[in-house]
């Protein structure tokens, strides 16, 4: 499969922002950051977490998949833990690679994480 990964549920993002939430490449998946909602820390990152979940099952694949991600945390020394908990609810062994990065801000206001996967056939 090649071309842009678009659920139907992010249409609208892909037609107003004009970007895919991934695109495929020779059989690799390379997802745009997916950037959660929730009242809590936690109930955001698995939103997060969720969201590059439908973007896997509408490429056909799983987290089992993801050979690398980067996350990129506003707070992320205070957070960290709570994010490696959630994290670990969803990506399971063999662990892919990660890289984490704290930043001053995301596009949304008052997010506290993005996630960037990569993911193979």
């Amino acid at each position: 499969m090649s071309g842009n990964v678009i659920p139907s549920s992010m249409q609208r993002s892909y037609d107003n922002f004009h970007f895919a939430p991934a695109r495929n490449h020779n059989g690799i998946l390379y997802f745009s950051g997916q950037i959660g909602s929730g009242e809590t820390a936690e109930a955001e990152f698995r939103n997060a977490w969720e969201l590059v979940g439908t973007i896997l099952r509408e490429a056909g694949l799983s987290y089992e998949h993801i050979i690398e991600f980067t996350s990129y945390h506003v707070g992320l020394q205070s957070h960290i833990g709570e994010f490696m908990k959630v994290k670990d609810e969803f990506i399971k062994e063999p662990y892919p690679a990660w890289t984490a990065i704290g930043i001053t801000e995301l596009a949304v206001p008052g997010a506290r994480v993005e996630i960037r996967v990569v993911a193979a056939e």
